[in-house]
This record gives structure tokens, sequence and C-alpha cells, in this order.
């Protein structure tokens, strides 16, 4: 069979699988998710053995340290795995839902209906997470999903994949309700892009290049975000002690993820005090700094910030640093360089921190927290299937909700229009 005829049956059953699911009851639904997880976690060992045969394979292939980290399952990351899918069975299901009920003037009840979307494409890089992640909150959700992982981890996820279709089976769900691309093959990503007959959207998770080429192959809607320029800036009224603890972990907890921050934005009334401070936390843990001629007069051993900098998103332990004259500027800086993912402000001042939030244009703003809590576990949606920084539909981590839309539902008693 040639590639096009695979993924259109792929498509295909992955359509007549959504009709099924989009009437499947919740507590089905939540067996199904609470089986995966405790087989995922049983068989562990299994899965580890997989990981370990793309793992040697990344390091033959010369991939970087941020890659190799995103691929890697271990005990405890197939633990949180399992426990992201026990949090999306505990979540409330979203289909079926009424929003709104109004009767109009003419006696008609008038509402809105949450409903699936039907089938999900998702294209993803390096993190077999997002196999067993994207087909959680599809199922929960009531949509079919056909997952295509990068080559880096194709043992991995058709590991995972194989065991989330065999409690599909088990409970007398389709199996091709949760379906992996088989090949490394690239030309199985630009078939997939053409199916918009059975594909619904398609949400791509990895580096911008690899997203921008999606974009640009794809007949079918996108939901996506190209990368993740994050940013922190210190007030003048901040507890220096508190931004030091929230610099250092949005910088070094997780460098190679699109929340760590990538840009420090300081007030030059306290850089004399907090740069030092933060410049020796940070160079402990191998942190590289570039900053302005501003930042570069108080910690003058540290290289200098080009204008690429400050729209660069690093996913390594490199940080560019600004001193800027006041939250004006601050946020103008974020305007002109961020990628509407995620900023912080660290702050005691009450008015400032509103003004931040209501001013700064990203998916999510946080005040005195991590960049690093922009993730869909960490703000409660169980898992997120991905981060759309476009506005529409969407707008940051996408859980549940996002992966519905809504109809119309009328009840009338003999109305017609005049």
């Amino acid at each position: 069979m040639d590639m096009r005829s695979k993924m259109i049956r792929m498509g295909q059953e992955a359509r007549e699988a959504s009709r099924t699911l989009a009437r499947t009851p919740t507590d089905l639904k939540n067996r199904a998710l609470l089986g995966m997880a405790d087989e995922l976690a049983a068989r562990k060992d299994l899965l580890i053995r997989e990981n370990a045969r793309d793992l040697a394979a990344a390091r033959e292939q010369g991939l970087s340290k941020a890659m190799i980290d995103r691929l890697t399952l271990t005990e405890a990351t197939i633990a949180g795995i399992a426990r992201g899918l026990r949090e999306v069975a505990a979540l409330p299901d979203p289909t079926g839902r009424i929003t709104s009920m109004e009767r109009r003037p003419n006696g008609l009840l008038v509402g809105r209906m949450r409903i699936p979307l039907g089938v999900i494409g998702i294209i993803y890089e390096s993190r077999p997470n997002v196999t067993a992640d994207a087909a959680s909150l599809c199922l929960k959700s009531g949509n079919a999903v056909i997952l295509r992982g990068g080559s880096e981890a194709i043992h991995s996820n058709l590991a995972i994949g194989a065991i989330l279709q065999e409690v599909l089976r088990d409970l007398a769900l389709p199996q091709m309700a949760i379906q992996i691309v088989d090949t490394t093959d690239r030309e199985a990503v630009h078939e997939m892009l053409q199916l918009e007959e059975f594909i619904d959207v398609i949400i791509p998770r990895g580096g911008e290049e690899l997203i921008r080429t999606v974009v640009r192959d794809s007949r079918i809607p996108v939901i996506k975000h190209y990368k993740g320029v994050c940013h922190v800036f210190v007030d003048e009224s901040a507890d220096l002690d508190m931004a030091v603890r929230i610099c250092m972990n949005a910088k070094t907890q997780r460098p190679g993820v699109c929340n760590a921050m990538e840009t420090l934005l300081v007030h030059e009334a306290v850089a004399a005090a907090f740069l030092p401070k933060v410049a020796a936390e940070l160079g402990k843990a191998g942190v590289v700094l570039r900053g302005c001629e501003r930042t570069r007069a108080i910690l003058s051993d540290i290289e200098t910030a080009t204008e690429e900098d400050w729209s660069r998103e690093y996913l390594e332990l490199i940080l560019s640093v600004r001193v800027v004259r006041d939250l004006d500027e601050a946020i103008g800086h974020i305007e002109r360089y961020g990628s509407l993912h995620t900023e912080a402000i660290v702050t005691t001042h009450y008015e400032r921190a509103q003004r931040f939030l209501a001013e700064v244009n990203s998916s999510t703003v946080l005040v005195n927290a991590s960049t690093r809590f922009s993730d869909g576990f960490e703000l409660g949606l169980g898992a997120e299937i991905g981060i759309s920084t476009t506005k529409l539909h969407a707008f940051g981590p996408m859980g549940l909700e996002e992966l519905t839309t809504s109809k119309f539902v009328i009840y009338g008693n003999g109305q017609v229009r005049m």
C-alpha cells in the first residue's frame, strides 16, 4: 500500500471511531483511562527497554542534551504519565454540557452544547509522554486522534500506543480511536496534512522549523505556537530573595522546554543590588549571561547581548538580561520581542501587578511565580494537548475544554419564522 492510501485509511478509521467516541458514556471513557494508567505503570520495564533503543540511536546521531532529556523515559516519568491519565479521568467531561440556555421573545429556548472537534492530528518531536497525554485528552473529550511522533522516539511511541489500544479493545471501544503513524518516512506527514476530509484540526508540537513546515503544508486548520521566548520582569518593589528563587527555577529547572525563561528584565532601581545576587546563583548552575550595556556596567565579565538575542529561544543554559527604566519599558520589550507564550512579574506593588496582567498580551501571565507553571498539568488540566499562541479557538495550554467546540441546541413548541 502506498503512503497516500495508508494515510487515507487511517483517516477513515479515525473518522469512524470518532463517531463512536462522541456517544461513549463518561464512565466508560474514565474506565479506559484508568486502565491505560495501570497498564503503562505495570509495563514500565517494556517501555524503558523500547525507549533505550531510541536513546541509543539519538546518541549515535548526536542529538542535543535538551532533545535527549525530552526523549528519556524513566520509572519516574512513566509514573508521571500514569498519574496524568488518572488526573484526566478525574476531570469533568466537557462533552454534552449545556453552557447557556436563554428564552427568546418568540418562546424558543436557545442554548449551546459542548461537542468534540472530531479527529485530531498531532505531529510532535522527541517527547514520548505526548503520546499518552494527547491520547488521554482526546479520548476523554470524545475525539479520535492520529499521532505522528518524531523518528527519534518511534520505538517508545509504538510501545505506548500498543498498550493504549489494548485497553480500548478490552473495553470494546474502537482501537482506531488512538492511532500511531508507524513509519518515520516524512512523506507520511505530508499526506497526513492533506486529509482535510477526515482530520478536523492539526496540532504540531516541537521546534519552530517543524511548526512552520506544518503550517505551510497543511490543508487542515492548525493550532500552534512557534516558540517560547518567556520573560521575567523584576520590579523595583520586588522581594529580591523571592526574585532569585523564581529566576533560578524559571531558567534552570528544565532549560530545554518552551516555558523556560529566556530573557530577564530588571528595573534600574534594583539592578545594582539584584544582578550580582542572581548572577552568582545562575553561574553556579552553569548559566551563561548575555547582557545589555547597562547590565554589563554592573556585570562586566558577561557576554554582550546582540539584537538577535532578545528574540531567541535558547532552550539551554543561556540567558539574556536587560535593565529597563520602568514597567512601561518592560512591557514594551515583551511586546516587541516576545512570542505570546508566558511572562512573569516579581513585585509587591499591587497596581503594577494588575497592569502587567492586563497589558501583557501573552497566553499565560504570572505574578510572583515561575514561568514553568505555564503547563497543562500544573494548571489543573490533567495534561495538555499543546500550547496555542494563535488566539483563535484556544489561547495558552490546551486541555479538555479546548478540544471541544459548541453547537446551538434549540427547543421550540411549533414556532415558524415569519
